[in-house]
């Protein structure tokens, strides 16, 4: 009889590791290795592609790996049996998924990195409050939907865990994927915005309290007293977690120390306890994520060794092993399942109860709370975020037998579903009220008086560029006459998927979103470099830090700029020196950025070509002796540099050299006059008027001087230039007035530094001196001043790739 019941049920011959070779006979999809290789590439370029893809409707990732998975799956692509047979065949999926939740393992270690118990313990009665009404509400529903669900489709089910999951997939908001999308509407800074970040802190605790209780009560022991001992045991596993391993981990941090390299046996240990805890609360009855979450949350958040943590982790788990784990969610997810029109009214039961209890649940409270009713909106749809979170929730729920195929695919649209409709909807009902400027005056370094401060954004993508910007701004400090300077040093952050990008936004939510505040004594050292620098000279510096796209950052610069009143923004050009003494482009994003900030903003703006100016580190007052000259030919963006130039030269330690080329009449009437050129009398008369006045400072100053040189042709002005190239920095202007120059501008490279700042960085004039393109603010630029298209840049961009 036994033979005879075998006979029915073949059971799948278990997979070997790899394959002898296509030579030898042999398939490599019929191997695990191979097969598990072939479905990586796929799920990683086809879930890539599709992100891509939906960048402009400004979704996060997690929903283009969702939908990937359901396209490769049997919902679509897994229609075709061979196709589903050869690359995703049910024999290969014990290895996938194993390696998936490995993945997830690490991803809610780093998930438990991004929760701060200190910030929870300081959440206001008013976030605390909406997280609450974001939760009871929503999980009021779900156990009312369960009933419905459980009476049509789910019969024969767990009814108590079953009516737990429903309870806890509805009630859910994703912190992570939260973070993400405030962070690319700009709302981080606003009320809405913080209020959104601590409600769902809160929520995100207690939506893995509720699941470890759901996975519990979905065990398949008949007596109540073995789900007793389940969460017993869980509850001394975190006892223990706590009194043993918080304070191991916090003597691991205190032996790690800023700007030493992390000692690689604490990384180790480290990783082996994330794992050994995964193993403890698996052999319970939990999940094996849950002591990797606690593990998490009890590693210290301060000083370098989380960092480092999430440094080494993030990308392997983001970029690999997470998308193996959503894509598994959407393999799993048949939408054929979904049949009649009893199905489909439940699904739409289960989006209009889903968004229903989170939106109104969070409306209500507002509205108690005396928000305003635009405010309360846009909170009850951020609230409604699903993402991570319920997609983990699904699964569980999924293989402990509580969800059945037509229920998991449900909840896996709701899920989608109410994701991709937050942004959409955030947009449309609430745009944060704008600052008005009334007093936003001094735009520029020419306008600036001795009574005013000198305010300056001076901006960065990495430490490279900080010594020799710190020491730019020791050159602009001027003397004690002046009212002083007011530096905003702000660290540019890619936000991206990677857990140190949600770090960050959560520390930055800590202490002024989304910019450090000034009394905050950041451990970063970006932030110190700065802050040293302001202690040796007198000068009020402020840190901050912007997150944010790249496609938007320079958003928050012309925003900061215009808020905290800049006279100019320093940024760094998209091109770095190399040891050989040659520029090389880091990334052609920073020049699309670059771009943008000149287009956009609301003061001047100078682009600073590094070459080391001081060197690499911050040269104090009394050793500074630097050399610098300004190449004058007139127009509004000259007169700015001279500006700059007067403003350096009151620095004890700086001589100025200002070099005026005068165009000699046989040249001026032989050449074709510009566009620009209709008001070049009014141009040449202001020229006069500023040099002027300039000259009638010079006597008795002996760190200035001044020549005026006459030049026929654009060579002669390069010959002269070449003179020039021993100093230390160069001062031009982006766009000067002179017809001569025409020829050098259409032949440039790059039209954000103009024809003298594209010809002082070209490979055939080798020069060591730092150049500073500076452009003068003006309420509107002159049409010859404009960029190539879009589309001209995109292609060159995408080509540099």
């Amino acid at each position: 009889m036994a033979s005879n019941a075998t006979v029915g049920r073949t059971c799948p011959q278990p997979m070997q590791a790899t394959s002898n070779g296509l030579f030898q006979g042999d398939n490599p999809l019929d191997f695990a290795l191979p097969l598990a290789i072939v479905q990586i590439c796929l799920i990683v370029a086809f879930t890539r592609l599709l992100a891509f893809v939906m960048r402009p409707l400004r979704q996060p990732r997690v929903i283009a790996e969702v939908i990937g998975g359901i396209l490769l799956g049997p919902s679509a692509l897994g229609r075709d049996k061979s196709y589903l047979e050869a690359i995703f065949p049910s024999k290969s999926f014990t290895v996938l998924d194993t390696l998936a939740n490995l993945g997830l393992i690490f991803f809610l270690f780093l998930a438990g990195l991004e929760i701060d118990l200190k910030s929870l313990r300081q959440t206001g009665g008013k976030a605390l409050g909406i997280a609450i009404a974001g939760i009871s509400l929503p999980f009021a529903l779900g156990i009312g939907s369960s009933f419905v669900l459980r009476e049509t489709i789910c019969k024969g089910v767990n009814a108590l865990s079953f009516l737990v999951f429903m309870g806890v997939a509805m009630s859910i908001t994703a912190f992570p994927v939260l973070a993400r999308i405030l962070a690319e509407l700009k709302l981080l800074t606003t009320d809405v915005g913080r209020m959104a970040m601590s409600a769902a802190a809160v929520n995100d605790v207690v939506a893995w309290i509720l699941l470890a209780l759901a996975i519990a009560l979905s065990g398949s022991g008949h007596s109540p007293l073995v789900t007793l001992w389940v969460l017993m045991c869980g509850c001394c596993f975190v006892i223990c977690a706590i009194v043993i391993v918080g304070p191991v981990f916090k003597w691991m941090t205190q032996r790690c120390h800023e700007g030493a390299p992390v000692d690689e046996t604490c990384i180790c240990a480290t990783l082996a306890v994330v794992l050994a805890a995964g193993f403890i609360t698996d052999s319970i009855g939990i999940h094996a994520m849950f002591g990797a979450f606690v593990v998490g949350v009890l590693l210290p958040k301060e000083g370098p060794f989380a960092s480092a943590l999430v440094e080494k982790l993030e990308d392997l788990v983001s970029s690999l092993f997470l998308p193996l784990y959503f894509v598994s969610s959407g393999l799993k997810t048949n939408v054929a399942a979904i049949q009649g029109p009893q199905s489909w009214g439940l699904l739409v039961l289960v989006i209009f109860t889903a968004c229903f209890g989170k939106i109104v649940g969070t409306v209500l409270i507002c509205c108690l709370f005396k928000f305003q009713f635009r405010e309360s909106i846009a909170l009850g749809f951020l609230m409604n975020t699903k993402g991570l979170v319920e997609l983990i929730v699904l699964n569980i729920g999924k293989d402990r037998k509580v969800l059945n195929d037509q229920t998991f695919a449900i909840m896996i649209l709701m899920a989608i579903f109410t994701t991709f409709i937050t942004t959409p909807l955030v947009v449309a009902v609430y745009k944060p009220a704008r600052r008005t400027e009334s007093d936003y005056k001094h735009r520029t370094i020419k306008s600036q008086t001795s009574s005013t401060k000198l305010r300056i954004l001076a901006c960065f993508h990495s430490s490279r560029s900080i010594p020799s910007i710190i020491n730019l701004l020791e050159a602009s400090r001027g003397t004690g006459k002046r009212q002083g300077m007011c530096v905003y040093a702000m660290h540019l952050m890619e936000l991206s998927e990677r857990s140190s990008a949600i770090l960050m936004v959560h520390k930055a939510r800590r202490n002024g979103l989304p910019f450090w505040s000034k009394g905050y004594r950041s451990d970063s050292h970006y932030a110190v470099a700065f802050e040293a620098f302001g202690q040796l000279t007198q000068v009020s510096v402020r840190p901050m830090t912007a997150i944010s796209s790249m496609m938007s950052m320079h958003e928050d610069i012309c925003s900061t700029a215009k808020r905290k009143r800049a006279a100019i923004i320093i940024i760094p050009f998209h091109k770095q020196q190399r040891l050989d003494g040659s520029l090389e482009t880091t990334r052609t994003d920073y020049r699309w950025v670059n771009r943008k900030v000149l287009e956009h903003a609301p003061c001047s703006v100078g682009i600073l070509v590094d070459r080391g100016l001081g060197g690499a580190t911050h040269i104090s007052a009394r050793n500074v002796s630097h050399s610098m000259t300004v190449l004058f030919f007139g127009g509004h963006d000259d007169r700015e540099a001279l500006a700059c130039g007067i403003r350096m030269a009151e620095h004890p330690g700086i001589s100025l050299m200002v070099v005026r080329f005068l165009l000699e009449p046989e040249a001026a009437g032989e050449a074709p006059h510009a566009a620009l050129n209709g008001n070049l009398n009014t141009e040449r008369s202001m020229d006069e008027e500023y040099i002027n006045e300039f000259k009638d400072n010079i006597p008795g100053n002996d760190s200035i001087k001044y020549e005026e040189r006459g030049i026929y042709t654009s060579e002669d002005a390069v010959s002269i230039i070449h003179e020039l190239q021993n100093c230390c920095l160069f001062l031009v202007g982006r766009m000067p007035v002179c017809d001569i120059l025409l020829g050098l501008n259409r032949s440039s490279d790059c039209p954000e530094l103009g024809p003298i700042g594209s010809l002082l960085i070209s490979p055939q004039f080798s020069i060591a001196a730092s150049v500073l393109v500076v452009q003068q603010y003006r309420s509107h630029l002159p049409p010859d001043l404009a960029f190539p298209s879009e589309e001209e840049f995109t292609e060159e961009d995408l080509e540099s790739r």
